[in-house]
């Protein structure tokens, strides 16, 4: 494992694990989204056809979340977040080569499992770097940079697109895939595991009874319970943003563009700031309160139609849902410690994973039942809700709120 001397590099790492989500989050998922387009007409897919492949990026995500986590507990972050870095660059060069839904599935989940090496570990990394009360802060900064690509990747893919013609689309993936292969290289040369003055916790091994205490946690299932209750909500809401404003609503393709990018911009500022309100008050108050602004967010979603109302909600599901795996993050260094901080956190992110395999096709099928997009949008916010309420039992465990003293580590 890589250590390093200086406390201050600390924010190195964070800067190695914000680029990290950056790439797997920003470009893997989100860039789809605004690929997708292109990509189905030019393979000549269905509506069905186009849904699965982002159906089996979910299922390669959910797969190797928790293989992720325990690999990253046993050989260090760095290491196993440069894989999945590699293996999510290799997908999306090998999704730009595809010529039909075979072989586009496979690159697809391969660049789910690659995002999942990668999003997780760089997450659960902050753990060994800053002391509880400052962890919500950290942990929640990393996964933010999925909306700083969510801002970027809305303005350039079209432009890259129209430039590129019929092929354009492609060309978007093999750029997505350079940039991911150099941020691969800037984390394996730059990225450390934890502090030097930590170097004898380094070589303790994950072992059988380290996962089995996992397994066993009444905390762990908790979390991966509120957890599966976001991944369901959050993506139910962002899967049908924009098909929800213009079908059902009647804006134009450029508003709902416009909001989206809101999401996005505002998206940026979500870790700091529910990650700073955590360390003050605790991981499940302040999911609790996120959830209920999530809650009503979606509520205006499906009640509301005016356009000041439709972007203020879009201002609060940005700045609030945003750094919520960060909180999660937070929630199980707080718990398990540095060092089963990745295999824990792997363990409840299949749990988000099958929330979000399930989140949008209730959603799907509520709107195929309805021929609107209203009752899943009261669903989503009824989730929200009940993801609150399940929130207010995950009691502090913060090292500080138990001894009573503030940690010792840089």
């Amino acid at each position: 494992m890589r250590l390093t001397r200086d406390p201050r590099y600390r924010w190195v790492v964070v800067a190695m694990a914000f680029m990290s989500v950056f790439a797997v989050i920003g470009f893997g998922r989100f860039g789809y989204s605004a690929i997708l387009p292109s990509m189905q007409k030019d393979l000549g897919l269905s509506g069905a056809e186009a849904g699965s492949l982002a159906s089996w990026n979910s299922v390669g995500y959910t797969i190797m979340a928790l293989v992720g986590g325990i690999l990253a507990s046993r050989f260090g972050a760095r290491i196993i977040v440069s894989i999945g870095l590699l293996l999510t660059a290799l997908a999306m060069f090998g999704t730009g080569l595809t010529n039909g839904l075979a072989a586009a599935s496979v690159a697809r989940f391969l660049t789910g499992a690659g995002t999942a090496m990668a999003m997780g570990p760089s997450i659960a990394l902050m753990s060994a770097w800053f002391e509880p009360r400052r962890l919500g802060m950290a942990s929640g900064i990393v996964p933010t940079g999925s909306s700083l690509a969510l801002v970027l990747v809305g303005p350039v893919v079209p432009r890259l697109i129209a430039a590129g013609g019929a092929e354009g689309w492609r060309l978007a993936w093999y750029l997505f895939g350079a940039i991911t292969l150099l941020i691969t290289l800037a984390v394996l040369v730059i990225q450390r595991d934890r502090p030097h003055a930590q170097r004898g916790t380094a070589v303790v091994r994950l072992t059988f009874s380290d996962l089995r205490d996992i397994a066993r946690s009444g905390r762990a299932w908790l979390l991966a319970t509120i957890y599966f209750l976001y991944g369901f909500a959050f993506l139910l809401f962002f899967t049908f943003f924009q098909k929800r404003l213009t079908a059902d609503l009647g804006y134009s393709s450029e508003t709902a563009g416009n909001l989206f990018l809101v999401v996005g911009a505002v998206g940026v500022a979500a870790g700091v700031t529910c990650g700073r309100v955590s360390d003050s008050i605790g991981r499940g108050r302040t999911l609790t309160i996120v959830f209920l602004l999530e809650a009503a967010a979606a509520l205006s979603f499906a009640l509301l139609h005016n356009l000041a109302a439709l972007a203020a909600a879009s201002v609060v599901f940005g700045l609030s849902g945003m750094g919520v795996p960060g909180l999660f993050g937070a929630a199980c260094g707080d718990r398990f410690g540095a060092r089963l901080a990745a295999a824990s956190l792997g363990f409840i992110t299949v749990f988000v994973g099958v929330g979000q395999i399930v989140g949008p096709y209730v959603g799907g099928a509520l709107e195929d039942s309805f021929s609107s997009l209203t009752p899943s949008y009261l669903l989503s916010a009824f989730i929200f809700v009940l993801a609150a309420v399940v929130a207010l039992f995950l009691h502090d465990s913060r090292p500080t709120m138990r001894s009573g003293h503030t940690s010792s580590q840089p």
